[in-house]
């Protein structure tokens, strides 16, 4: 590996921890850099997928005051994160190494609206849920909900185990609408879950997958810096300025991989 190219990936792997900790999408700074230094797609995604590992958790642990009174929330999401994880490295392995470069934009895209219009969702999804605890019960409508978002969490699960980039911000969208928390500690939550599915993929990938060891390592020691910046960076951000990062963030994750197929 040349010097500057080993340079380069540590530096990619800072910026992608930091983003990956704010809001997901970290994967859109390093894949790129990797197959541009010629490595294939199929190597760059796995060998990324065990590198941000340890920055994933370290942006977590960043997010421990965020996440205090959340511990049963997790114990529910976590598995289905897991689960999701494991079906999605199992279709990178199994799928031609281009194919998600078809359906991640329109993927990405629906992400990046439902962080729009989520205030908006989430005023709706209140009153109806208000509504049907008046009429049914207040049981009902909360298990419904917790339902819907259990099997969104695993779909995203699959998604980030196939392909990591963007599934921080569908997981803010998601969750944005179906839980009436703060979106930082919403952002605590977020970042548990990626980080399942990044070392649930990460164990699986490096037993069965092509991995780069030298760039797994570059990554590694990037991402923890960039995981404890971002951790920084990202608590102090208002709720305004963080949704409107993560829709800055999306938008160009979308046009990035539009223009791989051009």
């Amino acid at each position: 590996m040349i010097w500057w190219h080993a340079v380069l990936i540590a530096l990619a792997g800072v910026w992608a921890g930091m983003i990956n900790t704010v809001v997901g999408s970290g994967t859109l700074v390093t894949f790129p850099v990797l197959v541009a230094f010629g490595y294939p797609p199929v190597t760059a995604t796995t060998s990324n997928a065990i590198g941000l590992v340890p920055g994933t958790i370290t942006g977590a642990i960043g997010y421990r005051k965020e996440l205090r009174g959340q511990f049963r929330r997790l114990l529910t999401f976590v598995p289905a994160s897991a689960l999701g994880a494991v079906g999605g490295t199992v279709l990178l392995l199994s799928l031609p190494p281009d194919a998600f470069e078809t359906v991640v934009p329109v993927l990405v895209g629906l992400a990046v609206v439902l962080v729009i219009i989520q205030p908006r969702v989430s005023t709706w999804v209140l009153r109806r849920r208000e509504t049907k605890a008046e009429r049914n019960g207040a049981d009902e409508p909360a298990k419904q909900g917790t339902v819907l978002l259990l099997t969104l969490i695993f779909l995203v699960g699959i998604y980030g185990g196939y392909f990591t980039a963007a599934q921080g911000v569908m997981l803010m969208a998601f969750m944005g609408m179906l839980l009436n928390e703060p979106i930082q500690r919403l952002n605590g939550i977020k970042n548990v879950l990626a980080a399942v599915v990044n070392v649930v993929a990460g164990t699986i990938y490096a037993f069965v997958a092509p991995i780069s060891w030298p760039v797994v390592a570059l990554l590694a020691g990037g991402s923890i810096l960039g995981g404890w910046l971002g951790a920084l960076v990202g608590r102090r951000l208002s709720p305004t300025v963080l949704r409107g990062v993560i829709v800055v963030v999306g938008i160009a994750a979308i046009v990035q991989l539009v223009l791989r197929q051009v």
